[in-house]
């Protein structure tokens, strides 16, 4: 079971509220779906996303995304000095939340990507469950290689 954090400071003691203190802007949203999606895991993958996100803003995403818990960083097992991001369980329970946004989004707005739309069209529960299951080989794979 996940450890919970300390407790934040907050606006209002409001759920939505506390889902966009931690998720309210286009980078954290952004890298953690190259983190489910394309399987990024480091500094130099998340830099090659194509939104172009500045060195600065993508650290400081990192160490927020860290600090609530929606991701860790473990050392990288083929080079010690650098550091790999992966999603936590409270990470990986966004999935259910990005797709239905993807949906949203693709329905009300002009969109690309539309096979991955399609997809998720089709059938989100088992879009969700592929992700989930990448997630969990990624764990048991970081977990065996330590």
């Amino acid at each position: 079971m996940e450890k919970r954090k300390p407790k934040l400071d907050r606006r209002s003691g409001c759920p939505l509220n506390a889902s966009v203190e931690m998720l309210g802007d286009r980078w954290s949203l952004l890298i953690i779906r190259d983190m489910m999606l394309r399987g990024s895991r480091s500094f130099k993958e998340f830099m090659e996303s194509w939104e172009g996100i500045a060195t600065n803003i993508l650290a400081d995403r990192l160490k927020r995304l860290e600090e609530y818990g929606i991701i860790r960083t473990e050392r990288d097992p083929t080079d010690g000095r650098k550091l790999i991001y992966l999603l936590t369980k409270k990470g990986i329970d966004l999935a259910p939340v990005l797709t239905e946004m993807v949906l949203w989004a693709a329905k009300h707005e002009e969109t690309e990507n539309q096979a991955l739309v399609r997809i998720m069209q089709k059938d989100k529960q088992q879009f969700e469950a592929a992700i989930r299951k990448r997630w969990e080989e990624n764990v048991k794979q970081t977990v065996a290689s330590q």
